[in-house]
């Protein structure tokens, strides 16, 4: 009788679905299960035209787990389910009720269900864009599934800031799973664990259109988009074939794709990742990937000291039987096994490179490979570091850890090493050749009850003669206070002369004296005039006078001036002495005889020779390295530009003005808006209010090298009959004011010239050919390595002068993170189009004051332009 029965029931549930009437809505009390609709797959609710369907239904046609689903339905792609991490079985039922939609497993336990609604449902629609609403009686949406994306989003869906798209487990197991697409109020990014592995803004097909606050994604039929809160201009857009159905999916693998529906099948119209090998798991858990030049599919093998692991861990494993990956501390991980030996090592697997150091930064710069190994021992979420031989950088891997990349012949510079736990058992008696040491986090060694108590009487010793030396120091000092004359002693805080370091301090008087009532004007910038003068012991010194930041404390003032005066390089300009007398701020400097490099390579001189224009560049790179790596206070310029590289005998640069945006007040904020105003040099991220750091300096650097490549202005006007052009070359000549074409913008054309390999297009024509392609070729290449747009993807300067010397390989410039000069260079061409006859007027008058300026020795004036009167690059 059994088998009559369950006949009986299966009869009844087909005749009752096949009698049921589809219409684009359903009201409160109805019930759906798979077994109910069996006859039509689970489905129970169409769109108005049947292009989704909403059904309880089991993806692969596995038959353990049902899911509430929104389908497209002529290719039966599934765009949203509500149960993902709750499946049921085929009898279990979705209710829809006057408080909204549950799902209730056989004994009547809730395993999902909309949130609390503001008013009681009336009907439940499914749209023709694949939207499920819930309405109340007044056609207001009470609850909509766009709202609650899963993995997938459909035109005419929003995925605002904060929100996200959560990969699932697989084709046939909706639940979440460990790759997510988050919405940034800049970018849209991929993640595995945290660790980045994809940006938008880095894609080659993506193109910038605004540097507006993202506020959304978003599909249509043209393409993908993010917007802003201007939405008619997308901030960044990628542009696709005209499609009526699209949907955006992050796929099982953690890929991120864009497919049209043509009438026949799915089309994959972009694809977020084109190497395979940046997918956190493309080879398993430490596996080694190498990219295919055959096909798309990444080569997988697993690196030194390691080999295949068991079938169901999907990765690589540690040869050596007593090595174990371990577990990240408090974290949900299946990479590995918590050993109880708290006894940790690192096993070297060569030069390689991983995924998420691409888009983050090290977690310390310029350590050593030991340090950097004992910060991962120290860390229990730590699984593995990766070292940077140029830079000293240190990358930590963290919580989870993914595949391995195979580096290049010519870019072997990042060291990798995966942290294992060791046996206790092996300890004492293993060869650790393998690794790079071992680290005990338990226990108290019996060597350190000898090397403590000597350390802390070392310690006492240096503490004892520093207190005598400071003291000997002080009593010199007030020594010296003595001698000088009554005005000063009354003016400068005896506590100013305790502060160790300070160069020799001048009287007012005396400066005066010596540029005789500052007579010769040498040049002017953002904190004030200079002026030359002579010692009474007949040296030549540059007297800054600072006139346009605020009175600081003496104590303040002369301690910073105390760190720029310790600071001593070969390519930095020397400060010899200061006066703070009353109100007065002046700085000492050595005198460079040659002047600046913008009226040397930018005036009517002898043109530069490229012999020298490198040695300028490599002194300038020797310099900065200085100051951000070299120092013990790490110091960041923020306004590298031709004004500020000053040259000897020999064409010997030497960096000015380090170290002084410190003496800024915190009232005087608005000098770094004036300095934003130096039109060319300033990298985005000013413009973005981002973390400004030492890579700003190399996107300012970067823009040098270009100058010193092309012999003129990054912005210049270009006139019709281009004597503008001739006049910008050489500096001299007559300027025809009658036309003009509009602004160029140098650094796109250099872009462009990189990508034809057209590098002598971009020399001064001025050299007559006295230069060869390789060296032009070198230098452009690391200026647009400098230029990133992403500060994370230029290199330190350290590594730049490893490149300018020859040391270091020369890298290709990421031309997905140089996208960003196009925009700039349209940005400049659309303004002086509409502002063509306005603007040349002001923009001709500036250039005569500053050519007149140039007759007097001082700075460009062009360079100050301000931000709020021209768009464009800074």
């Amino acid at each position: 009788m059994r088998p009559l029965i369950n006949l009986s029931y299966i009869f009844l549930l087909l005749t009752t679905s096949s009698a049921y009437t589809f219409s684009d809505h359903i009201s409160p009390n109805f019930t759906a299960s798979y077994l109910q609709f069996i006859a039509n797959t689970g489905t129970f609710l169409f769109s108005r035209n049947n292009t989704f369907k909403a059904a309880i239904f089991n993806p692969g046609g596995q038959q353990t787990s049902f899911y509430l689903c929104v389908i497209h339905a002529a290719s039966n792609t599934i765009i949203w389910s509500a149960n993902r991490d709750a499946p049921i079985s085929d009898s279990n039922t979705m209710l829809l009720t006057v408080r909204g939609i549950k799902i209730v497993d056989k004994d009547g336990n809730t395993q999902w269900s909309t949130p609390t609604l503001n008013s009681t449902v009336d009907k439940l629609v499914l749209t023709e864009m694949g939207n499920l609403v819930l309405l109340d009686q007044s056609n207001g949406s009470l609850w909509e599934s766009f709202h609650d994306p899963t993995d997938t989003i459909v035109i005419g869906q929003k995925l605002p800031v904060g929100a996200s798209l959560s990969s699932s487990a697989s084709d046939s197991d909706l639940s979440a799973g460990s790759y997510k697409l988050i919405v940034t109020s800049s970018d849209a990014i991929l993640q595995w664990y945290g660790q980045t592995y994809w940006k938008l803004s880095l894609d080659t097909k993506a193109y910038r259109n605004s540097y507006d606050v993202v506020e959304y994604m978003a599909l249509n039929q043209t393409g993908f988009y993010l917007f802003g809160h201007d939405q008619t201009v997308p901030v960044y857009q990628v542009s696709l074939p005209l499609a009526n159905f699209r949907i955006a999916k992050l796929d099982t693998a953690g890929q991120f794709t864009i497919s049209s529906y043509s009438g026949s099948e799915l089309k994959q119209d972009f694809v977020g990742l084109d190497d395979g090998c940046q997918t956190p798991l493309a080879c398993g858990i430490a596996g080694l990937c190498t990219e295919n030049t055959v096909s798309s599919s990444p080569l997988c093998s697993c690196p030194s000291n390691f080999h295949a692991g068991p079938v169901n861990f999907g990765g690589c494993v540690p040869s050596n039987g007593s090595y174990s990956l371990p577990f990240a501390c408090n974290y949900s991980s299946n990479s590995g096994s918590q050993s109880s030996s708290s006894v940790v090592s690192f096993l070297k697997i060569g030069y390689v490179e991983y995924f998420a150091n691409f888009y983050f930064d090290p977690v310390m710069y310029g350590v050593s490979l030991s340090v950097c190994q004992e910060l991962c021992s120290t860390n229990c979420s730590c699984l593995g570091i990766f070292y940077k031989n140029s830079s000293g950088s240190c990358y930590m891997v963290e919580n989870e850890l993914g595949s391995i990349q195979a580096s290049s012949g010519s870019e072997r510079d990042v060291l990798g090493f995966i942290k294992v736990n060791v046996s206790s058992t092996t300890t004492n008696d293993d060869d650790t050749d393998d690794g790079v040491g071992t680290s005990q986090n338990g226990g108290f060694p019996v060597a350190a009850a000898v090397v403590l108590p000597i350390a802390g009487f070392v310690l006492l010793m240096a503490l004892i003669f520093l207190m005598w030396r400071r003291l000997v120091v002080s009593r010199k000092r007030e020594a010296q206070l003595g001698k000088l004359n009554s005005h000063a002693s009354r003016d400068l805080d005896l506590e100013a002369f305790h502060i160790p370091g300070l160069p020799t301090r001048f009287d007012y008087e005396e400066l005066e004296e010596a540029t005789e009532n500052f007579k010769t004007l040498i040049g002017s910038g953002g904190f004030g005039a200079v002026y030359k003068g002579v010692l009474p012991d007949k040296s030549v010194v540059a007297v800054k006078k600072i006139v346009n930041i605020g009175i600081q404390g003496k104590k303040d003032f002369c301690t910073e001036i105390a760190v720029i005066g310790n600071i001593h390089h070969v390519n930095l300009v020397k400060l010899k002495g200061f006066c703070a007398q009353g109100r007065h701020r002046l700085l000492v400097y050595e005198y460079m005889n040659r002047g600046s490099l913008d009226r040397n390579l930018f005036g009517s001189g002898p043109v530069l020779e490229w012999q020298e224009r490198f040695d300028v560049a490599l002194g300038t790179a020797r310099g900065l390295a200085y100051l951000h790596s070299g120092c013990e206070q790490k110091i960041i310029h923020c306004d590298i530009k031709p004004e500020n590289i000053l040259l000897q005998d020999q064409f010997h640069a030497k960096i000015s003005d380090f170290g002084l945006s410190k003496l800024l007040s915190p009232e005087q904020s608005g000098l770094f808006t004036t300095m934003r105003g130096t039109r060319g040099y300033l990298a985005p991220e000013w413009l973005t209010n981002s973390a400004i750091t030492e890579k700003t300096d190399v996107y300012s650097f970067g823009m040098v090298l270009l100058e010193l490549v092309s012999g003129r202005k990054n912005c210049y006007f270009r006139s019709r009959s281009h004597s503008m052009d001739d006049n910008s070359n050489s500096g001299g000549g007559n300027s025809s004011t009658s036309s003009t074409t509009g602004l160029v913008y140098f650094p796109l054309f250099a872009l462009e010239m990189h990508e034809q390999r057209s590098y002598l297009e971009l020399a001064d024509p001025r050299l007559e050919g006295r230069v060869t392609f390789e060296d032009v070729e070198k230098l452009v290449r690391v200026a647009l390595c400098c230029v990133h747009e992403e500060p994370a993807l230029r290199p330190n300067m350290v590594t730049v002068v490893g490149m300018l010397e020859g040391g270091t390989t020369l890298p290709q410039p990421r031309i997905e993170s140089l996208n960003f000069l196009r925009f700039y260079g349209r940005r400049f061409t659309e303004a002086s189009t509409i502002e063509e006859e306005s603007e040349f007027g002001t923009v001709m008058r500036e250039q005569t004051r500053h050519s007149a300026s140039m007759a007097r020795g001082s700075p460009s004036g062009f360079s100050y332009i301000s931000s709020q009167n021209i768009s464009g690059p800074r």
